[in-house]
């Protein structure tokens, strides 16, 4: 029998789980360090107690920046083999969570099968489901449904939920009277809002959000606290309709936290350069530091087919700025679901902007495998290169079907190779051009 519920309440008793102890290990920390950590919901560790096969996280600003990978059938691609396909794929490449945004057919065999076969945390949007769930419009379904999903994913096994608690009938009026250019792009959030306007009900996850609470407590589900008003262009980011909603969910940050619960925050969304580091501050300052999750963000608008780009180059901000957890963003947003080489494409953009934000925030051991590289380059140790590298598939194939005349050259520069030349100078060798 566990003598806690949360990893948080376990942190607060100053029991140390088998959890804590792994994530310690992977951040090079020792466990008296993180402890004060999770007990303080700086950093969480989503493990639902059913989730059996689970290779445990630790999301956190001082933390190595983790990557999270958005999967899901809908109405018009609905083959759940291939969403598999890329739950393997994205694993492979080091996705740290795994979130089933199903919209369309019987999603539970699936999260059941993710939850039973994967080592990644797993999140969902109970809202989406809600509609899938009940086979009902949006308007019928009640605030005990919404509920009721809530806990059936907490049995599942889910690790985290995403619950878009912080809009509420005031958010109506504000939408109305402030005239966004893009409205809501949450869909989460966007259905929240509709079955506000239809019901003439408040937000059922804000209205409930205690009764919530109890649940995630019981399986230890952290929740990721929607950013329904996130900015979907450039012109909204940094509104009244965002900010307010960011304030209350720092209020409700603070009653989770008093019943053990662990919390994530969300965040933009599309975002000018110059306001994602302040953007990052203020979400610190008002959510006491909770853990930082944000997709992108985007930094134009207008590179369809290239987000993964724009939101990389976001995302290396945030990260840097304390950030602590980035949603991948493919080639495909905006356009299309995802297939699997943009799930590849996405996943490796991302995983570039996290690493290079822990080199700068100074995350132990983050530059080593920089370093292990540097090394290896200048002796042209290829084998090296290639275990050192982000995606070490993509550049042997180019260094392959590229193949220069002589080993210790690449095809761009032949014997002018800076590198080359370098160490036989050094090496007081004679240096042969021609």
């Amino acid at each position: 029998m566990r003598e806690y519920a949360t990893q948080m309440e376990a942190a607060r008793k100053g029991i140390i789980t088998e959890e804590l102890k792994k994530v310690a290990e992977k951040e090079l920390m020792t466990v008296e360090e993180l402890l004060p950590l999770v007990a303080s919901g700086k950093v969480v560790i989503c493990a639902n107690k059913n989730h059996k096969c689970i290779d445990p996280q630790g999301v956190g600003s001082m933390l190595k920046t983790k990557i999270n990978v958005n999967l899901g059938v809908s109405r018009d691609c609905k083959d759940y083999d291939m969403e598999m396909k890329k739950v393997i794929e994205a694993v492979k490449l080091g996705a740290h969570a795994i979130m089933d945004l199903s919209s369309h057919g019987d999603t539970i065999p699936f999260r059941r099968k993710l939850i039973s076969e994967c080592p990644a945390m797993i999140g969902t949007v109970p809202v989406y489901d809600s509609v899938i769930h009940y086979q009902r419009d949006l308007d019928t379904l009640t605030a005990k449904d919404f509920i009721d999903v809530i806990r059936l994913h907490a049995e599942d096994g889910v690790d985290f939920v995403t619950l878009h608690c912080g809009i509420i009938r005031k958010t109506i009026e504000q939408i109305k009277t402030y005239k966004r250019k893009m409205n809501i792009v949450s869909r989460g959030g966007s259905l929240v809002f509709a079955w506000m306007c239809m019901t003439g009900e408040e937000n059922p996850f804000y209205e409930y959000f205690d009764e919530i609470l109890d649940i995630c407590r019981e399986y230890d589900v952290t929740i990721s606290l929607g950013d329904a008003c996130r900015p979907g262009c450039l012109a909204d980011a940094s509104d009244v309709c965002q900010i307010e909603e960011l304030v209350r969910l720092g209020e409700l940050t603070k009653r989770a936290w008093e019943k053990d619960v662990q919390v994530m925050v969300e965040g933009p969304g599309h975002m000018p350069i110059d306001q994602i580091e302040a953007n990052m501050k203020i979400q610190q300052t008002i959510c006491n530091g909770a853990p930082f999750y944000v997709l992108g963000p985007l930094v134009t608008d207008i590179a369809p087919g290239y987000d993964h780009i724009t939101a990389a180059i976001g995302g290396a901000i945030a990260a840097s700025a304390g950030a602590a957890f980035l949603c991948y963003v493919t080639p495909a947003e905006h356009l299309a679901l995802p297939n699997l080489e943009d799930v590849k494409q996405g996943i490796i953009a991302m995983k570039i902007a996290a690493h290079a934000a822990d080199i700068a925030k100074g995350v132990r051991g983050a530059r080593e495998i920089d370093d292990r590289m540097a090394d290896a380059r200048r002796r042209f140790d290829w084998e090296t290169q290639w275990k050192c590298a982000i995606d070490p598939e993509t550049a042997k194939r180019i260094r392959t079907e590229r193949k220069p005349e002589y080993e210790d050259t690449c095809s761009m520069c032949g014997k002018f190779c800076a590198v080359r030349s370098m160490n036989k100078a050094l090496a007081g060798e004679h240096i042969d051009i021609l």
